[in-house]
């Protein structure tokens, strides 16, 4: 089975491109989604020691962390010690049941592939990408987005550029869904066949 990283700087369509892949039979793993799961469940007594103002009624309060992640910035690596081995255990355990299901590919979303440095964990990376105006148009259409916060985003963010670079497929999220699922379909037929290494060294683990 080869493992593809879907990746995308905020308001690229990463999510499109993903709903595309499922589309067409792969199986998906939404490193941002599971985050989400994990402040309703696992993380919560761990983000509560680290940030206690941003647990209300059991759940991790997204909003109300970030507000207490800008006003102690030192804690972040404390609390992405806590999440991202979280993130990795369950993106294992995805990566290992598509696999026994007879699945050919799988995909991992990984929003901040490149700058968490998470290319080991894939055999193959795809960004999407759209130009800069329509990526701004997309993301303040967002609710609770503001031109402020989008900025403040971006730059925590590699460049698209760069990113595209380092890429070894781009997706281009500014055309039709036809066109699209094109590209997709293109780049799933240059990779039958192909074996990755990812899910040789889970193999021996």
């Amino acid at each position: 089975m080869l493992v593809i990283g879907l990746t995308g700087s905020i308001g690229m369509g990463k999510s499109t491109a993903a709903s595309q892949f499922a589309r067409r039979g792969v199986p998906g793993f939404d490193a941002d989604a599971e985050v989400h799961r994990l402040y309703a469940g696992k993380a919560v007594p761990a983000v509560a020691e680290l940030f206690p103002n941003a647990v209300q009624d059991g759940v991790v309060d997204r909003a109300l962390l970030a507000a207490e992640i800008a006003g102690a910035p030192e804690k972040l690596p404390a609390l992405e010690a806590v999440v991202h081995p979280l993130v990795a255990e369950a993106e294992i355990t995805f990566l290992r049941q598509a696999e026994a299901e007879g699945a050919e590919f799988a995909v991992l979303e990984i929003p901040l592939l490149f700058e968490a440095g998470a290319e080991a964990r894939v055999d193959v990376t795809v960004v999407v990408s759209a130009p800069a105006d329509q990526q701004r148009q997309r993301a303040l259409a967002r609710p609770g987005m503001s031109p402020e916060k989008f900025d403040q985003l971006l730059r925590r963010q590699m460049p698209d550029a760069e990113k595209q670079a380092r890429a070894d497929f781009v997706v281009d999220s500014s055309v039709s869904l036809e066109d699209m699922q094109n590209q997709i379909d293109k780049i799933l037929d240059s990779l039958r066949g192909r074996e990755g290494r990812v899910m040789e060294r889970l193999r021996h683990t």
